[in-house]
């Protein structure tokens, strides 16, 4: 969409691994040497751990690239929790190997016969094998037991392993030592720098073509390597999501608002998708908002809570006195019947002298639905659902003002009691009710 609106010869910031964009940051071109190094060795294992994203697929296949066909037969298998007998068939498969009809033991044979032509070719065959951390030990033991295969006193067979960090705890078994000790060389291949995130973002858009529209400024690449944490797919999903902004928006400068914008709105698309409880910003803005009303406004949770709020206004008419009786006892009220009993209420009968009513102890959570019920509408209605002041309705009379705040003071009470009604529908009930 936005490649041929900038004059992109091909998308910057693909998600798949793609060689011709490699970067040899620090952290790649340690793990390059790495794999050169064990690949001179000409046996063994060589083994590359990484972060999801971090780059592993990209420099095989970089390697891969620069390997001659006359000397080198190279077999990939991507593992997806596979036994020993079916890594044995992929592994067939990576070599053009039928496998059809044959048990365990006629593919091993058939391996080893198409290392013996190999060598007779004179050529190394090199197996690369990808996600290892979801091969089961007897599926390593298998690949352990093909690296001892020797023929003429040589060795047809090189294997390279890579898989994220857990791998590390699965070469750690016991059941693996006789593999770990035929490793001869391995590399975590970490995330990279924030200086090394900005030059890997240059880089892209230099192999695309890019003439600095949009341009970023100095201070874009800093949030990106935060929202990112140096992860090479992550900034190319984050690269690539600021560029359809800038189409959309005909932006020509990304800025670190523009950059914190945009990971926002792709943190908040993850947390639909993925389902997920929302984050501090998003949930805890409404219950902020009441920590922010005054002390004086708030009832304290130790004490007797009145169950009639304060009265908005004195009423025109003279109020007779009270008759000297006792008050009625007060019924108890569960969560549900508070969430029944409407938020706009009528003006409150004058108060009464005897002591007020008690607050509902004995209920599951009666003492927080006491101070969402008793707090006073006028201690809500300035604020907005950030906690924070708002500012002053402009084009509004005063009465018009307030009688706007009130009705977003009596929503807001009411979304209180909803998230409250909501926990106490999925909590289980108490022992002895």
């Amino acid at each position: 969409m936005y490649a041929k609106y900038f004059g992109f010869k091909a998308l910057p910031f693909q998600l798949s691994p793609d060689p011709r964009f490699l970067f040899e940051s620090s952290e790649h071109s340690r793990a390059i040497a790495h794999l050169k190094f064990g690949l001179n060795q000409g046996e063994g294992f060589i083994v590359v751990t990484g972060e999801v994203g971090a780059g592993k697929t990209t420099i095989i296949q970089h390697l891969l690239g620069t390997l001659s066909q006359r000397k080198y037969v190279a077999a990939t298998v991507v593992t997806t929790n596979l036994d020993d007998e079916n890594i044995l068939r992929m592994i067939a498969s990576g070599y053009d190997i039928r496998q059809e009809g044959r048990d365990k033991a006629s593919l091993l044979l058939a391996i080893e016969g198409f290392l013996r032509q190999a060598m007779r070719r004179g050529k190394h065959c090199l197996l690369f094998v990808d996600e290892a951390q979801n091969l089961t030990i007897p599926a390593l033991e298998e690949l352990r037991m093909l690296s001892n295969i020797q023929i003429d006193g040589q060795v047809p067979l090189q294997l390279f392993l890579l898989g994220q960090p857990q791998f590390r705890a699965t070469l750690a078994s016991d059941d693996l030592l006789q593999l770990r000790q035929r490793v001869i060389a391995s590399y975590h291949l970490g995330p990279m720098s924030e200086e090394d995130t900005a030059k890997y973002i240059i880089h892209r858009l230099n192999q695309v073509g890019w003439r600095q529209i949009p341009d970023f400024s100095e201070d874009a690449f800093g949030p990106i390597y935060q929202h990112t944490d140096g992860v090479p797919r992550r900034i190319n999903n984050l690269c690539s999501r600021l560029l359809l902004y800038c189409y959309l928006e005909e932006e020509d400068l990304i800025d670190a608002q523009i950059v914190d914008a945009v990971a926002e709105d792709l943190e908040r698309e993850f947390d639909q998708v993925l389902d997920r409880p929302p984050t501090k910003t998003e949930h805890s803005a409404v219950m902020e908002s009441v920590a922010t009303v005054p002390p004086s406004a708030q009832p304290a949770m130790s004490q007797p809570v009145a169950a009639a709020p304060q009265a908005v206004a004195a009423p025109e008419a003279p109020v007779a006195p009270p008759v000297a009786s006792a008050p009625p006892a007060p019924q108890p009220v569960t969560p549900e019947a508070a969430m029944a009993q409407p938020v706009t209420r009528a003006a409150p009968p004058p108060p009464q002298p005897a002591a007020a009513a008690a607050p509902r102890k004995s209920e599951p959570w009666g003492e927080v639905v006491d101070l969402i019920e008793s707090t006073p509408v006028d201690a809500l209605a300035s604020l907005s659902p950030n906690g924070s002041p708002e500012p002053a309705n402009k084009g509004l009379s005063q009465e018009e003002a307030r009688a706007r705040e009130r009705t977003q003071s009596q929503l807001f009470k009411r979304l209180l009691l909803l998230i409250l009604d909501e926990y106490l529908k999925g909590r289980p009930e108490p022992r002895g009710q």
